[in-house]
């Protein structure tokens, strides 16, 4: 697997493709190490190397979150679909290995141990013969200067974070609300606005906070009412007259001390959360408030959120698949 490590090689140092090369002979080392382990002689050794193997999931996750859009937007769109089910598979092992790890099942571990390392091998390969090399031939060298922030966002699986590359300042970051640097991308940006990851519509902005499953009311730094979203079954009603009301008024008279007080803290700056959960009309609502503050940690005001926990409650095991039939 090096028909493609000469080119990697002449990279520059921090290049995406180059940091994923060095997670690869970190891979490789680490199967190696999982190979020679024996759960039954020594399951502390075993399991530290195993832990130290499903970090991977950083490296799924940069490919599904970073690479895979690039490439969709040059029109390869095979690896979101295939590889991202390869990844999926691997996950699949991952979690059954951490079930019998639990269980400290040697002989499954023993039995099972192989398929993951055949898998993670395999998928190493194709990555080498295919996914890079056309990802290097498909993406500009402005598409890969935009890649460390997502990427350090997810992280690596590298002892050491990656120099950022292109190789910036500390003085020259730009946080993404602020960065307003024109793109190409697949939709139109008219009568959008740009968020801190992201543009859209106001239109596109109302449904999103509209159809939430959670209720919203955003109480600014002046503690007036400024939103409230909009959903069909709220838990508590809103009508459009709380706009611009005082927050101590919008609160029945035996909670709005500790509504007060709650304002009170995260303006102080000691507190940044505080939640509530109680029984109401036979449902179990959960209650949310959190501190908003701007990047200098200013303080902007307050969200409440409003959830019916009550079907959330009675959720066990586990459900991956879709039963609509």
């Amino acid at each position: 697997m090096n028909s493609f490590i000469p080119t990697v090689d002449a990279l520059p140092t921090g290049h995406p493709v180059k940091v994923y090369y060095q997670e690869t002979a970190l891979i490789q080392a680490v199967l190696l190490e999982l190979y020679d382990a024996d759960p039954v002689a020594d399951f502390q050794h075993y399991f530290n190397i195993f832990n130290q193997l499903t970090t991977i999931e950083k490296r799924f996750s940069r490919k599904e979150n970073q690479l895979f859009p690039y490439l969709e937007k040059y029109g390869w769109e095979g690896p979101s679909q295939g590889m991202w089910s390869f990844h999926d598979n691997l996950r699949d092992q991952i979690r059954l290995l951490n079930g019998y790890n639990s269980e400290k099942n040697t002989a499954k571990i023993i039995a099972n141990i192989p398929y993951l390392i055949k898998g993670i091998k395999r998928l190493m390969s194709i990555e080498d013969a295919r996914l890079f090399p056309k990802a290097m031939d498909l993406l500009s060298e402005d598409d890969w200067k935009e890649f460390y922030i997502g990427d350090e966002e997810i992280g690596w699986m590298l002892l050491e974070k990656p120099t950022p590359y292109p190789a910036i300042e500390k003085e020259e970051y730009v946080h993404p609300s602020q960065d307003f640097q024109k793109r190409d991308l697949s939709f139109s940006l008219e009568n959008t606005f740009h968020y801190d990851e992201g543009y859209m519509t106001p239109e596109q902005v109302n449904l999103l906070l509209r159809f939430l499953p959670v209720d919203i009311t955003y109480v600014d730094e002046n503690d007036k009412v400024i939103f409230y979203n909009r959903g069909d079954d709220r838990v508590f009603p809103r009508s459009k007259g709380i706009i611009g009301r005082e927050v101590r008024f919008c609160h029945p008279p035996k909670s709005v001390d500790m509504v007060l007080r709650i304002v009170e803290e995260f303006k102080a700056g000691t507190k940044d959360v505080a939640e509530f959960w109680f029984n109401f009309k036979g449902r179990i609502i959960h209650i949310r408030y959190f501190a908003i503050r701007n990047d200098n940690k200013e303080y902007k005001g307050v969200i409440e959120m409003s959830q019916d926990i009550t079907e959330i409650q009675k959720l066990e095991g586990q459900k991956r698949l879709l039963d609509w039939d």
